[in-house]
């Protein structure tokens, strides 16, 4: 069995995606249609569609002449993600869908409409090597990482589904994206960081979307968290904490027996100091383990006086656990305990749980 360390930053290594549009930032972009014989200049004519238009049909772009479409969607615009299967619930406002990539692995993304916004939960990893003992995602163990293609074009998916009406309420457009699907997002550090680029940046680099509609969730790798905090980018810090002390977090988190809490929660300070975003505080209620008001007392200790908020998160059901949601007394007294020391803390509205698309639920299992 890895070290904790070893989990963090080792992934198996299995067949490379092939490079896609989305892999490239302009610049590269532009030096790849060159070397494939097509005018650098089309690479930008192709991005507009793909991203701006969110077109993926070339009998549309017909900026471009009929004789370079073919090469150019063989050469820069490989298939990724394949359809699998999708289901929804909410009265088709929640969409879950499992994607097969190019060697076989599956992922899924979560697409949640509100009255207010929409917000596409997507996968960095295919599975995850973090080993929390209550994530469905966690105990199937990590398949590999993503490629930032991969992980950009849940979010085109997404889009382009909202833009043809095929989401229940008519057309629309992706406002959030969450990194809370599958896998450690900072154990895929730099195609995560070219993801964030692509979703960020306007068109033709990127999506356009703006960073403080992001959200990047972590179990706490500290290195990561520094890195992140100086790239620029305010995005939010998700910290899954779930335990306010060591001996539970080593249990409930293994990642914890390499950085501490305190260790943790310095590094989420310093990334609010740096980019003047409020962290979030990612706590799942586990009856009998983790909600006793003690333990709220000791958290709202450690967070006091912080840029933070605390989103409390009732436990997901997954095969097999026999760990289950706090119960409502518990979870109101756990909140009371946040509050009386001036933590601002939210309960979370589950979305997805009867589709086993809901946090913790992720499994990717095929049909």
């Amino acid at each position: 069995m890895p070290s904790p360390g070893e989990l963090v930053f080792d992934a198996p290594r299995r067949g490379k995606p092939p490079v896609h549009l989305m892999d490239l930032d302009p610049a590269g972009r532009k030096a790849a249609f060159i070397e494939h014989g097509l005018p650098g200049y089309r690479a930008d004519q192709v991005s507009r569609h793909w991203l701006a238009r969110l077109s993926d049909d070339p009998g549309e772009w017909t900026d471009i002449p009929e004789s370079d479409r073919a090469e150019i969607v063989r050469t820069m615009l490989p298939t990724l993600l394949t359809p699998v299967r999708t289901i929804s619930c909410d009265d088709g406002t929640t969409v879950k869908s499992l994607w097969r990539l190019h060697d076989g692995a599956l992922v899924e993304s979560v697409l949640m409409r509100y009255p207010e916004r929409v917000t596409m939960c997507i996968s960095s990893q295919a599975g995850c090597g973090m080993n929390c003992p209550f994530c469905a995602t966690g105990q199937a163990g990590l398949t590999r990482n993503l490629s930032t293609a991969e992980i950009v074009e849940q979010v085109v998916a997404g889009a382009r589904a909202l833009q043809r009406g095929e989401i229940e309420g008519g057309p629309g457009r992706v406002s959030n994206v969450v990194f809370m699907g599958m896998g450690e997002p900072l154990a895929n550090y730099r195609a995560v960081l070219g993801a964030l680029h692509r979703l960020t940046e306007p068109p033709p680099s990127g999506l356009g979307l703006s960073a403080r509609g992001i959200t990047v969730s972590t179990v706490g790798l500290v290195p990561r968290i520094r890195e992140l905090a100086d790239e620029g980018l305010p995005v939010t810090l998700a910290v899954s904490l779930h335990a306010p002390d060591d001996d539970l977090r080593d249990t409930l988190v293994p990642v914890n027996t390499r950085w501490k809490v305190r260790e943790v929660l310095d590094a989420a300070w310093e990334y609010a100091r740096a980019t003047h975003r409020r962290v979030s505080i990612e706590y799942a209620l586990i009856r009998d383990v983790n909600d006793q008001r003690w333990r709220a007392e000791l958290l709202g200790d450690l967070l006091a006086g912080h840029l933070v908020h605390v989103n409390l998160i009732p436990l997901n059901p997954t095969p097999g656990s026999a760990w289950t949601a706090s119960r409502p007394q518990d979870e109101r007294a756990f909140v009371r305990a946040l509050q009386e020391r001036g933590v601002a803390v939210t309960v979370r509205d589950t979305r997805g749980r009867e589709i086993d698309g809901a946090c913790g639920q992720l499994a990717a299992a095929a049909p």
